[in-house]
């Protein structure tokens, strides 16, 4: 039984413990977020939602000191991971592999402009599925993420969070 140790690592919650007002927080901020998002798109007849957009939700609102959840990686990571599923599937029309090809050098060229936002990942796939026109750059991801940080802002001075985390030295 020695040999399978190693899987009580996977049992271990890493997330620190947090309090009911917290999690309430963190839940009304994803809502407001994406109802926010999800009437823009209504009132204006212009897409701006699309599914990634949950995760971020997730860590703008339960996250917002992460790294991954700070302005510039939400609206890059989106916008870069977008515009490499964009040209790839363009390249690549109807193979599956391109997928992975899109998800696998997001990662990369997100990682390297310090932008790494995990639900942006997704997005390659999004437009895969969907087979967009370049706009959907703009919209839905480019004015959808500013939706959401702006939400997340704005809600997080209301609840007396610090977001967006402040500049640290290079």
């Amino acid at each position: 039984m020695k040999g399978f140790l190693f899987l009580k690592g996977f049992f271990v919650r890493q997330q620190p413990r947090s309090t009911p007002r917290n999690w309430l927080i963190a839940g009304l901020g994803g809502l407001i977020a994406i109802g926010l998002t999800g009437a823009a798109t209504a009132i204006s007849g212009t897409p701006l939602i699309m599914a990634s957009f949950g995760g971020s939700c997730v860590l703008l609102f339960s996250a917002p000191s992460s790294p991954f959840s700070q302005p510039p990686n939400v609206i890059g990571g989106h916008m870069v991971a977008t515009a490499i599923g964009l040209v790839i599937h363009a390249t690549f029309p109807g193979h599956l592999w391109v997928a992975a090809l899109g998800v696998g050098t997001a990662i990369a060229v997100m990682a390297a402009l310090r932008v790494t936002h995990p639900p942006a990942g997704a997005d390659p796939f999004i437009v895969l599925a969907d087979d967009p026109h370049a706009a959907y750059l703009l919209f839905p991801v480019l004015l959808g993420s500013i939706i959401l940080v702006g939400t997340a802002t704005i809600y997080h001075q209301l609840t007396g969070t610090n977001y967006p985390a402040r500049a640290v030295e290079e």
